[in-house]
């Protein structure tokens, strides 16, 4: 069995605290879209006799949703690739198992597959 190449720890630690930094934007990002939502007014329920206010009102949540929803899988990739690192296997590709080029993982630190693999799934 081969064994796995990792990173060095004067490498990892700056990108793990770019993922910190990301992950706390996003957790700022998806509390702010909640906060938004109409539907998480406490007011809207004795104030929607109007049908525009309340098809205002399903739109504004349906925005809201989509952009959670969004934000949640940032967080997950995000999570993911901090998982990775503290288990000692960031930069290993999910299907092959062979490291992802460093340069791809300088432009996307939360891929998780290889260009060949990324390629292979698209077809």
């Amino acid at each position: 069995m081969k064994k796995l190449i990792q990173f060095p720890a004067r490498i990892l630690r700056p990108l793990r605290n770019y993922l910190l930094a990301a992950q706390k934007r996003l957790e700022r990002r998806r509390h702010n879209i909640v906060a938004e939502d109409p539907f998480s007014d406490s007011s809207r329920v004795n104030d929607n006799a109007a049908s525009d206010t309340d098809a205002a009102e399903i739109s504004g949540h349906d925005r809201a949703e989509a952009l959670r929803n969004e934000v949640d899988r940032g967080l997950i990739t995000v999570r993911k690739a901090l998982t990775k690192i503290k288990l000692g296997k960031y930069g290993q590709c999910e299907r092959c198992k062979k490291m992802i080029d460093t340069d791809r993982l300088a432009v996307n630190p939360t891929a998780e597959l290889c260009m060949s693999c990324e390629k292979k799934g698209k077809r």
